[in-house]
């Protein structure tokens, strides 16, 4: 077994061993199924299955315990997520000098937090960049669609950067990077998990359309199956990975269905305003980062608030 592996709280390990498995068994099932059904297309599936196995492995260097490699990919997915915003959205050319700025935000933010500066880290982005980046626009002196950039800019930083850093926070709520680690692996694998239930739950039982100008897909069955499914995983599985009671672990199940189902739909009506389908192309299968990590930027924050606030 790797080293790594064995420097892990055995839960966390069993955890992650279990997801290798179900990656190795999905991989497993696709090439029977291009065996036994050849006139078929598999090519997407396939390419799906085989981003998830380098989400999982680049997820994994953020559980090993080791705070620096974490926050440095961290730190990347940041990055690459805000690129994507960017090149979303419609930036000004006179722009382009602040955007130095605003990249410069994302190392700084994640310096606070392997510093354990809780102030600096909550208030960089949303007040200080709030208010460095417009002054640094206006001393460019054009006013032409000042307001939709300044505010488009500052809305990209707090949900690809302040949002998504809170993943990185949570390694340092217990103390130890090692423990952190199974608050941040309780964490995604519950988004992730409430992502497949709604949509399973929705091509099951869905009927009844939850939002249907943003996200025609989604349906109030999905939702409801997604939130119980979600929170029977985070009931069972918390003993091991968190300090949660029973009680609380329910309440984090819940708020991570719902606002996982949030975060998912505000990213779509980002998509449905800029008339695009998927965010990039980043990632085979799955479109770009942020169709990936949707409801992570809203479940991030507030579960870290959730935890912090009970127990730290």
């Amino acid at each position: 077994m790797p080293d790594f592996l064995l420097q892990m709280a055995p839960a966390l390990r069993w955890a992650l061993l279990a997801v290798f498995a179900l990656l190795l068994v999905a991989s497993s099932t696709i090439a029977l199924l291009g065996v036994r059904y050849p006139g078929k297309d598999w090519r997407e599936l396939k390419a799906r299955i085989n981003t998830w196995w380098w989400i999982v492995l680049v997820f994994s260097l953020t559980l090993i315990g080791q705070l620096h490699i974490a926050l440095a990919v961290f730190g990347l997915i940041s990055f690459l997520a805000f690129k994507e915003y960017l090149t979303l959205s419609n930036t000004r050319q006179a722009d382009h000098v602040v955007l130095f700025w605003a990249y410069l935000a994302i190392p700084l933010q994640y310096f606070w937090i392997g510093i354990s500066w809780y102030g600096m880290f909550v208030l960089f982005i949303p007040v200080y960049m709030l208010l460095l980046l417009p002054m640094r626009m206006v001393l460019i002196g054009e006013t032409k669609g000042f307001l939709q950039s300044a505010s488009s800019l500052h809305w990209g930083l707090m949900i690809c950067v302040f949002s998504l850093s809170h993943l990185a926070a949570l390694l340092t709520l217990p103390g130890s990077p090692a423990e952190g680690a199974k608050l941040v692996f309780f964490l995604v694998a519950l988004t992730q998990a409430n992502d497949v239930a709604q949509y399973l739950w929705g091509k099951s039982i869905g009927r009844r359309k939850a939002s249907p100008t943003v996200s025609p897909n989604k349906t109030l069955g999905g939702l409801l199956g997604g939130i119980f499914t979600t929170t029977l995983l985070a009931w069972l599985i918390a003993p091991y990975l968190t300090p949660l009671s029973p009680l609380y672990a329910a309440c984090a199940g819940v708020l991570i269905g719902t606002m996982g189902f949030i975060g998912d739909i505000v990213i779509s009506a980002v998509k449905r305003d800029l008339g695009v389908k998927d965010s990039g192309t980043l990632l085979p299968g799955h479109g770009g980062i942020l169709d990936r990590l949707d409801s992570l930027t809203y479940t991030a924050p507030l579960f870290y608030h959730f935890i912090r606030y009970l127990y730290f």
